[in-house]
């Protein structure tokens, strides 16, 4: 019956997939979206050790610690400012004085092949986290993520200092030192762009790949504290049974991955460079699902004792 149910829901996620609007996506789409498999890469890892005391005396317990993947927030790309795929929170970016218009700086010409691409940014909450709960739980015991569904983490409009005029970004060592936290690199001939300065310009011909840089960028941003940047931490403390995702980083599938929502949807997941077709999008708006690693047990007892990894 399970594996039934299995089957039937990846034959469902597939009709899904070939049917994704190429120019939006919705809340209700998303939301299927999460029930991945593939991304949620869910495996025991371990075993937890917990002290458990009653009125009748004190005895070790254990539980199975697992690690899965949950799609914390879905990250847009876009070159229209005001003009986010996912449909319905498109209102929460508008443009405003201080952020007004978008694109990049071709004039159309068919040599140009360097252009200096610019894109807005938003990553909000994934609205998915309650089906994704129930589909991950079908597995075993699964851990919560960092996102609240539907919430603004970093809306790029809003954060016109840093996204628009690379202030205090273009400073950083990381900025202005070649080969420095790069999404690929120059020797492997898969370079897609650099992560510092994180704003909304880089120089790359290739618009699915400039976006995905700038995806990388706010991914990077707001698994962080204390950035620059106007924006919300998608972080959350660790506890006793439970181990968050920290920084994302990029080209570490260890720190977190991308799920492809728009122009195409995907129900795998990888890392920033990766192999294979990258779709162009009409209107140059894509969106990703950014999935980050969790670990965690189930609490057997009043005191966590602490837990050994399968390698250990």
């Amino acid at each position: 019956m399970y594996r039934q149910h299995l089957l039937s829901t990846s034959a469902a996620l597939a009709l899904l997939a070939a049917t994704s609007s190429a120019t939006a996506i919705d809340s209700a789409t998303l939301v299927t979206s999460s029930l991945s498999p593939a991304c949620l890469a869910y495996r025991i890892v371990g075993v937890c050790y917990w002290l458990r005391c009653t009125p009748y005396g004190c005895q070790v317990k254990t539980s199975v610690k697992v690690r899965h993947y949950v799609p914390d927030a879905v990250v847009s790309s876009y070159a229209d400012t005001g003009a986010n795929p996912w449909r319905e929170v498109a209102l929460l970016s508008p443009a405003n004085p201080s952020a007004q218009g978008g694109g990049d700086s071709t004039t159309n010409q068919a040599h140009e092949n360097a252009l200096l691409t610019f894109k807005n940014a938003d990553v909000i909450g994934h609205p998915g986290a309650l089906i994704f709960s129930r589909f991950a739980s079908q597995f075993g015991y699964s851990c919560a993520g960092a996102g609240s569904p539907l919430m603004p983490y970093l809306l790029s409009t809003f954060d016109s200092l840093a996204w628009r005029h690379n202030l205090p970004e273009m400073l950083y060592p990381e900025a202005l030192t070649p080969g420095r936290r790069e999404v690929g690199s120059m020797a492997s001939g898969d370079l897609w762009g650099t992560v510092y300065p994180r704003g909304g310009f880089v120089q790359q011909p290739d618009d699915h790949k400039a976006a995905a840089v700038i995806a990388q960028r706010a991914g990077d941003v707001v698994t962080r504290r204390g950035q620059p940047h106007l924006y919300q931490a998608l972080l959350t403390k660790a506890k006793p049974g439970y181990w968050p995702a920290g920084e994302l980083r990029e080209g570490d599938a260890q720190s977190g991955q991308w799920q492809p929502l728009q122009p195409e949807l995907s129900m795998s997941c990888a890392v920033f460079p990766h192999a294979g077709a990258l779709p162009q999008a009409e209107v140059g708006a894509y969106a990703w699902a950014l999935w980050r690693p969790y670990s965690c047990c189930k609490q057997q007892g009043q005191l966590f004792l602490g837990s050994t990894d399968g390698s250990d």
